[in-house]
């Protein structure tokens, strides 16, 4: 009985006598399927961009290859505050595969004991989101199926704004030391009451996808960031769906939801150059107290559901950018 329990212990480690499930700094063994890889919880932006965290979290994602052998381009999912789910991010990593892009689906939450940020912004700060794409794409730049040139990065509600944010310099540098950047940036519905700007975007396309009826993350302050954007020489597309609600790909129709926490009415800007944060329209600093100004402009209640129209368009607008950027 002993002998086969450690029989059964060693099939479990492995003939090194590691476990399946530590995490890996490569991925030059061709693997997919599910992948534990290791990044960081900082607990603002500053604090990412200043490289102050060094204790490391292992997280983990799902990563599916198109069929074939040959190299090719990949996308990077980055979930909103409801997390990871089948209807929408593996829904889309499918949807990317048919088209002959790789898929690798991030968890953000589940590793770190989180089910959803909705009604709670404060269980993680969306900095550790961008930590987790910006060590998912130093990873996938290690497969030999996927073109290190040719990695972008897709996100919904906060993973949009990990898809914004992916795409300025400062915090791409609190990761990666080399070149190693993305390719793509495609945003879908995220919330832009809070402008990151810097005077080093990476300059990479981003292709950014709107509810024209969200009340949620609403679409104007996002029209204005991507001006801002095209400002600094970065090729910035928006596509508004006028009769759109937030989660506008979702089947179930739009239903007003009482319990999400909304900052809609916020209207900062987050200097990542300077450290600095000001009420854009005012110009007031309200670095030292940042806190209590969000006190004051967050709210609760949004329309979440889908449209049949953004449903429909989003993955042709989507692939067609995808089409262009990595010259399929």
């Amino acid at each position: 009985m002993r002998l086969l329990i450690i029989v059964a212990m060693l099939a479990v480690l492995g003939p090194s006598g590691a476990s399946a499930q530590e995490p890996v700094a490569t991925l030059a063994d061709g693997r997919s399927g599910k992948i534990q890889f290791e990044s960081l919880t900082p607990s603002g932006h500053f604090q990412l961009i200043r490289k102050q965290v060094t204790t490391k979290t292992t997280i983990f994602g799902t990563l599916k290859l198109p069929a074939g052998t040959a190299r090719g381009p990949a996308m990077i999912i980055s979930h909103g505050s409801g997390g990871v789910s089948d209807a929408r991010e593996f829904l889309w990593a499918d949807r990317l595969v048919e088209w002959g892009i790789a898929a690798f689906v991030v968890d953000s939450f589940t590793p770190r004991g989180i089910k959803e940020t909705a009604t709670d912004q404060s269980q993680v700060h969306t900095s550790a989101n961008v930590a987790d794409a910006l060590h998912a794409l130093k990873l996938l730049a290690t497969h030999p199926r996927i073109d290190p040139q040719r990695i972008g990065v897709i996100g919904f509600s906060k993973g949009g704004q990990v898809a914004l944010y992916t795409a300025l310099e400062p915090f791409r540098r609190s990761v990666i030391a080399d070149d190693t950047r993305f390719a793509a940036h495609v945003p879908l519905y995220p919330y832009c009451n809070e402008w990151y700007v810097t005077e080093h975007p990476s300059g990479t396309p981003v292709l950014m996808l709107l509810g024209g009826k969200d009340d949620y993350t609403p679409p104007a302050p996002c029209v204005s960031y991507a001006d801002w954007l095209k400002g600094k020489g970065v090729e910035t597309q928006v596509i508004t769906y006028a009769d759109a609600y937030h989660g506008f790909e979702a089947n179930r129709g739009p239903t007003f939801n009482r319990d999400v926490v909304t900052a809609r009415n916020c209207d900062m800007v987050v200097d990542i150059d300077r450290f600095t944060v000001k009420v854009r329209t005012t110009g007031a600093d309200i670095s030292q107290d940042v806190r209590g100004y969000m006190r004051s402009c967050t709210g609760k209640g949004a329309t979440i559901g889908g449209d049949s129209e953004a449903r429909r368009r989003a993955p042709e607008d989507v692939r067609g950018f995808l089409k262009q950027v990595f010259k399929l």
